[in-house]
């Protein structure tokens, strides 16, 4: 098979590009040289931060483009692409609908204010920030959530019993307004209605003169359901959510057997 003309690679972290002890494959290393050398841009496309996205790629030699906090953040290299804030009031709203619900016994979670600036927590349950320390390379702890003064980009909370089957169905409502994605087993994200790896690729393609024939998309959960649309070359690995398989065209091995690296090796085809 002639390789195809990909420009623009995309792939989301947990579940996707992550072994399953949440390391970097090895074989990533050698591999986005050669992407390098062919012209090819690298967009790790994840929930998490941009400064933890920055520092797991902060040895690769030249930029990479990153979509940080579920589309909400894209950056290239140092300039900034594009960014949706939340509402001050919104936010305002999650964060005390959710302390009422943990206080009355309904749901057993914590949530996280995801600003430009540093993510921010106000319930330091070991368990909880242990959760929260995965993935936010700038965290601080403080009194009161609504006395943040930050851009907010994204909310994000934890369920310790599941967030698809508690948090998300507890703010349902607010899907009528906003992005209510269930980006993990335990976490759901509030974002602006504009919000989403799919919008945040496209704009990633513009700022690169890229086009959807050109971009691989590589996903294993529902926040990625957008970013496969947007790309012609899409792939879900091999234990995705099922409607994450639907949505894709073609399937890749699990990320324990390092598939998107498989992958990615056929595509260019050497």
């Amino acid at each position: 098979m002639t390789a195809p003309d990909i420009r623009l690679i995309a792939v989301d972290m947990d579940g996707t590009l992550l072994l399953p002890d949440g390391a970097i494959p090895p074989g990533l290393w050698p591999l986005l040289e050669r992407l390098r050398e062919r012209g090819i841009a690298f967009a790790p496309a994840s929930g998490r931060q941009l400064a933890t996205l920055q520092g797991m790629f902060g040895g690769v030699e030249g930029e990479l483009d990153y979509i940080a906090e579920n589309g909400a953040y894209v950056v290239r290299g140092d300039a900034e692409v594009s960014s949706d804030a939340l509402d001050a009031d919104f936010s305002a709203s999650v964060v005390t609908r959710l302390r009422t619900l943990v206080a009355d016994g309904t749901l057993r979670a914590g949530i996280v204010v995801c600003g430009k600036r540093s993510a921010y927590i106000e319930d330091t349950q070991p368990v909880f920030l242990a959760e929260v320390e995965k993935y936010y390379a700038k965290l601080e702890v403080v009194s009161d959530l609504l006395a943040v003064d930050d851009q907010i980009l994204k909310l994000a909370i934890y369920d310790f019993d599941g967030g698809e089957a508690h948090t998300a169905p507890a703010f349902a409502d607010a899907a009528a307004t906003h992005q209510v994605v269930v980006s993990g087993e335990n976490w759901v994200d509030f974002m602006n209605a504009t919000v989403n790896k799919g919008v945040a690729l496209r704009n990633l393609q513009a700022a690169l003169g890229v086009t959807a024939a050109q971009t691989a998309a590589f996903g294993d959960y529902l926040n990625d359901l957008e970013l496969l649309r947007a790309a012609e070359w899409s792939y879900a690995m091999a234990d995705a959510h099922p409607d994450v398989a639907a949505a894709a065209r073609f399937r890749a091995p699990s990320n324990a057997d390092a598939g998107v690296i498989t992958v990615i090796e056929e595509l260019l085809g050497d």
